[in-house]
């Protein structure tokens, strides 16, 4: 077992950790965090695809072989989290242990892994953390309004926000769930449940999509982005910011890139077009195809058409030229909290 967990108050700077449990992956971040400077100073970011949320749109519960997937990961993440000397540790969980009748023998698990328990998120807190995250080190030509869309493998969250965000301690919390608005201070967010995992799972089963499947999933995601739009103007955004890794693999695929370079994907710009032009390629190639194309991690071989198709239907539906493509996100909000005394 690894710890402590999460601090109430920090001074100075202080190394920590934070694990994002996702619907498809489970991620780690260790990192020196400076509040004063407004640092964020990377040791080790890994991310293992595990695949926690197959088959809970279904039967409503975590499998055990998904289970024992990401406990394995876990694992090793406490091993690396020792070694390291972390003084606080935060993990978070997400949509799928949120849509499960067992969380709590999910929790009961990482807890003996980890030493400390993770935290099952609603659907408003993990979008202030991705915003945070997201918009902490945003290059200055990237003016507010902000719009952070964070696609993740079961749902997908939108924060709408005026400005830049550290993650201070007085950022506080919300209660809101999936599909619920979410006032955080000067933030506004909604959880919607759609994701790539999720999309995949409901409609995208044939190699390659059929038509009839890819017009479903259109549909889940349009009426997704109807309430949405009931809740939030999100059009009114001056900057869109694109999260995780369904973005960042279409980010690498517009660029042409030879392999997966998380330095030339953060803070790239896709516009519409492009966005557009990679759905419609990633939808029409078989399974094969897919795990060909050289930043393909082979996780999201499976997932990626129904990531892009969200992407594609936001930027259309809210009238978006161009993406701000952005490899932080809720791990770096994660481990802000951390650093800012925002854990619990």
């Amino acid at each position: 077992m690894v710890g402590p967990g999460p601090v109430r108050a920090v001074t100075g700077k202080i190394r920590v950790a934070a694990i994002d449990c996702g619907t498809n992956s489970v991620r780690l971040l260790i990192a020196d965090a400076d509040p004063a400077a407004g640092r964020l100073a990377e040791l080790d970011r890994r991310m293992e695809i595990v695949r926690l949320g197959q088959g809970v749109d279904a039967t409503g519960r975590l499998a055990p072989d998904a289970l024992a997937r990401t406990l394995g990961a876990l694992d090793g993440y406490a091993r690396l989290i020792k070694e390291a000397g972390v003084q606080a540790v935060r993990m978070v969980a997400t949509s799928a242990t949120r849509d499960a009748a067992n969380a709590a023998e999910f929790v009961g698990r990482v807890t003996a892994v980890l030493g400390t328990a993770p935290e099952v998120l609603s659907g408003g807190d993990e979008a202030r953390l991705s915003y945070t995250g997201a918009t902490a080190e945003l290059p200055g030509s990237a003016g507010g309004p902000y719009l952070v869309v964070d696609i993740g493998g079961g749902s997908t969250e939108f924060v709408l926000g005026n400005g830049r965000q550290a993650g201070g301690p007085g950022a506080g919390s919300s209660a809101a769930g999936a599909g619920a608005q979410a006032p955080i201070g000067s933030l506004m967010a909604v959880s919607v449940d759609i994701g790539c995992v999720r999309l995949t799972e409901r409609h995208l089963r044939s190699d390659p999509p059929a038509a009839a499947e890819i017009a479903a999933a259109a549909a889940d995601i349009d009426a997704a982005l109807d309430a949405v739009a009931e809740m939030m103007r999100a059009a009114q955004a001056a900057t869109l910011v694109g999260l995780a890794g369904s973005v960042t693999t279409l980010a690498g695929l517009a660029l042409g890139l030879p392999r997966y370079d998380s330095a030339l994907i953060h803070h790239a710009r896709m516009s519409a077009a492009q966005v557009a032009e990679q759905t419609r390629r990633l939808l029409a190639q078989t399974r094969a195809q897919r795990a060909a194309l050289p930043v393909m991690h082979p996780g999201r071989v499976d997932v990626i058409g129904g990531g892009a198709l969200v992407l594609d239907h936001v930027m259309r539906r809210f009238g978006f030229t161009e993406v701000l493509v952005s490899e932080h996100d809720i791990l770096d909000g994660i481990a802000w909290s951390l650093a800012r005394g925002a854990g619990r």
